[in-house]
């Protein structure tokens, strides 16, 4: 149980941290004044809002999935595959991306707290290829899980992930040569057709007790012509509205759209909040992740997506949210199902 905590920054790491802008009095901060409890709600009323919620936050069936041989995909197009929650495989070319594998059952390091659906947890570790890039946003157990990293370590080739997250992979086996770790803005070439930028997201981070010694992020993907963005968690802020500016439009926006609460408003989107950061990304099309395999918040377990695509339609977003394990490959037709339409 303790490995699974990780290991907080040290030595020439922590050093490192000390001297970031974004760094002070022991913490990451977020650009922004964010709270994970901005109204002050008491422990006793989250606790109570948590044991009253509805029936409905757990599926009543199974989720349905699609099992594809992750090996044989052609990706000439950008593809991507959901594994649910925030888990999800994109391949570019020759390139295999995953990204915040959580192949465990489990969004938590207790096994009563966060278990995945039935139907929500059809891939494993021995599913996934060769990676050539674990993609690491930040270090909350439902992103950073440590059963799934450990048995991934024989298939990553190279990890790139947010400042600080290494000292957990290091602690865990890794090896610090095939570390890159990022503070915002700063970015990795891979190849020449191929780099990657850590940008900023309004969120928190913590495994234990202490929060903040790690970075949260968002990434994007500038990918032998196309840019992709990779939300991480977050609230809404106007960081978003900067990326787009910075980067121009976006092939594609990955944004996380689920386990949102009014107790915690700044810290992640609501669905109608996704729509908006879409616009200010400038994205061509959305697909939105963070629900759909785990219960963290008090909402029905298809309220997100009901609600983001009410918002999309409404706005003319384009979008697409393919089951788990379905292939979806970019500027290639897609029959989208409302597969999400039951109680």
């Amino acid at each position: 149980m303790i490995k699974q905590f990780g290991k907080a920054p040290s030595g020439k790491r922590l050093e490192r941290i000390q001297e970031c802008e974004n760094f002070k009095d022991g913490s990451f901060h977020n650009i922004e004044e964010t709270s994970v409890n901005p109204n002050n709600v008491s422990m006793f009323k989250m606790m109570k809002d948590m044991r009253n919620r509805p029936k409905s936050v757990n599926p009543s069936k199974k989720i349905p999935s699609v099992k594809t041989n992750l090996s044989e995909i052609n990706a000439e197009e950008p593809a991507f595959v959901w594994f649910g929650h925030s888990s999800y495989l994109l391949k570019i070319k020759d390139y295999t991306i995953l990204v915040d594998p959580v192949f465990s059952g489990n969004a938590s390091p207790v096994s009563f707290f966060g278990k995945a659906y039935d139907g929500a947890n059809e891939y494993g570790v021995e599913d996934m290829p060769e990676i050539d890039i674990l993609l690491l946003t930040h270090d909350h157990y439902d992103h950073l899980d440590y059963p799934t990293i450990e048995k991934l370590k024989p298939k990553v080739k190279r990890v790139v992930c947010s400042l600080g997250v290494g000292a957990h992979l290091e602690y865990w086996g890794y090896q610090s040569m095939i570390i890159t770790e990022l503070n915002w803005w700063e970015s990795i070439k891979i190849i020449d057709n191929l780099k990657i930028t850590a940008t900023p997201s309004r969120h928190f981070s913590g495994r234990l007790f202490k929060r903040g010694n790690t970075l949260w992020s968002s990434f994007v993907f500038e990918a032998f012509g196309y840019k992709l963005y990779l939300g991480g968690d977050s609230g809404y802020s106007p960081q978003f509205k900067e990326i787009g500016d910075k980067f121009g439009q976006f092939d594609l926006a990955i944004l996380e759209c689920g386990q949102y609460g009014e107790n915690w408003p700044q810290i992640h989107n609501f669905p109608e909040e996704i729509v908006k950061a879409a616009n200010d990304l400038q994205a061509k099309k959305v697909i939105p992740v963070h629900w759909a395999k785990f219960t963290l918040s008090t909402h029905p377990w298809n309220e997100p997506i009901k609600r983001f695509t009410k918002a999309a339609d409404a706005d003319k977003l384009s979008y697409v949210s393919p089951k788990i394990g379905e292939l979806y490959q970019l500027n290639q037709e897609f029959k989208q199902e409302v597969w999400w339409d039951f109680e």
